[in-house]
């Protein structure tokens, strides 16, 4: 298929953008020849869509279950009691939802962790996301749980040749209080042979710190280390907990550090250390965590709550620019994930949002940027394409009361007495 793109904003200028399958080929002044589609840009600026790398899609279904509670609490006495009723299509439905509100917040990767993962593949396949897709491993649950999840795993590694090439498999050990050192071992193990990338929550609270200094004598990155895990290919959610010698490490390692500001503030987890995981060359990204915990999957908030409390934590306003947070949300999350997008350009994946410059929010438009960062939310996109394909124009996503309504009904029945 040949879209064009036409005379919308971009980078100071108007052009068109014509998009060839699945990449961009041209951005030119005014472009010639036949279309199959063409979309009127004008009044539009393009963007560079987000790139969202920690996630659990399916929590949609739990937002606002429990609120104003630690970590630990929330996970043992709220969260998993009602994952323990979710059955394999609850899943199914609550990462269609998920990918609604995606969707139609500008977001076209998510980086997930989350039980019945083929469930979350068969959503994002039918709503035409990109995916990173766990195979989780916890050997704390119980054990028809745990095999249950393994099968689940073989399952979705199994059946890899019938995705797509918008899906990846992940190795997505939830954390080091929840998976045992031999298992760490085999994951790290099974990452090398098989170049798949590693997915973990990584030095989240002061509890999980502590309590790995006890019983290994170092912290978790220390320990991640030792066993193997540390490496480009892995992504440590949270990360908040660090010393100067973690960082050291994980820069060392190539280590990639996803940011969730809104989760961090509403669990009271820590502040995250953005200018000093800059500064020490660590690739930074973005990421919602689970509806449970944020409550949302918008990016826009995740860049402004970053942004600030980035400047918070120092106390100056130069600690983080609208730039490098965009840029976390965008091109680093696309490029920890080997992704060939996250920057609008000739060559490059055809991933592109359409923000409308109409909305009140990004007027006046002296620094698109700054706007998308600081003052634009959700309704500012009009307009997102996925790999050459349109998601959503004037901010219609089909099919979008079907999915809403499975899903309340889902959501209800998990919480029914």
């Amino acid at each position: 298929m040949r879209i064009k793109i036409e005379q919308v904003q971009f980078k100071g200028g108007i052009c068109d953008i014509v998009i060839e399958n699945k990449n961009i080929t041209q951005i030119v002044p005014a472009a010639s020849g036949e279309f199959d589609r063409v979309i009127d840009g004008r009044g539009k600026l393009a963007s560079a869509p987000f790139y969202n790398t920690h996630c659990h899609a399916a929590m949609t279904l739990l937002r606002g279950i429990a609120d104003n509670l630690e970590l630990f609490d929330w996970l043992n006495n709220y969260i998993w009691p009602a994952e323990g009723r979710m059955r394999r299509e609850d899943i199914y439905i609550g990462s269609k939802l998920a990918m609604l509100e995606m969707i139609k917040s500008g977001t076209v990767f998510f980086n997930d962790m989350y039980f019945s993962p083929a469930e979350t593949v068969r959503a994002a396949e039918e709503m035409g996301v990109r995916a990173a897709i766990g195979m989780i491993a916890i050997d704390t649950a119980a054990p028809d749980k745990r095999a249950e999840y393994a099968a689940d795993c073989r399952e979705l590694w199994e059946r890899r040749g019938e995705y797509s090439d918008l899906i990846q498999l992940t190795l997505a050990p939830h954390a080091i209080y929840t998976v045992g050192e031999a298992e760490l071992r085999k994951i790290a193990e099974r990452s090398e042979a098989e170049q798949l990338p590693i997915h973990i929550h990584l030095a989240e609270t002061v509890r999980e710190v502590e309590e790995c200094k006890a019983l290994h004598g170092c912290s978790p990155v220390e320990y991640l280390d030792k066993l193997g895990l540390l490496g480009p290919r892995t992504l440590a959610a949270h990360a908040v907990h660090l010393s100067e010698k973690d960082i050291e490490i994980m820069s060392e390692r190539f280590v990639t550090a996803a940011y969730m500001p809104c989760s961090n503030y509403k669990l009271s987890s820590g502040r995250f250390q953005f200018r000093k995981m800059l500064d020490s060359k660590v690739r930074v990204t973005l990421g919602t965590d689970g509806c449970a915990s944020n409550d949302n999957l918008s990016m826009f908030d995740e860049m402004k709550f970053g942004a600030l409390g980035a400047k918070i934590q120092l106390d100056t306003p130069t600690a983080c620019s609208a730039s490098e947070i965009f840029n976390c949300a965008t091109a680093a999350g696309a490029e920890a994930f080997g992704i060939n997008g996250g920057i609008i350009a000739a060559g490059k994946v055809a991933d592109i949002m359409l923000i409308d410059l109409d909305s009140p929010m990004m007027v006046a438009d002296h620094n698109p940027i700054s706007n998308l960062v600081w003052s634009a939310d959700s309704s500012c996109v009009d307009t997102v394409i996925c790999n050459g394909r349109i998601l959503m124009q004037n901010r219609i996503v089909p099919n979008e009361k079907e999915i809403i309504a499975q899903a309340r009904r889902s959501a209800r029945r998990l919480l029914a007495p």
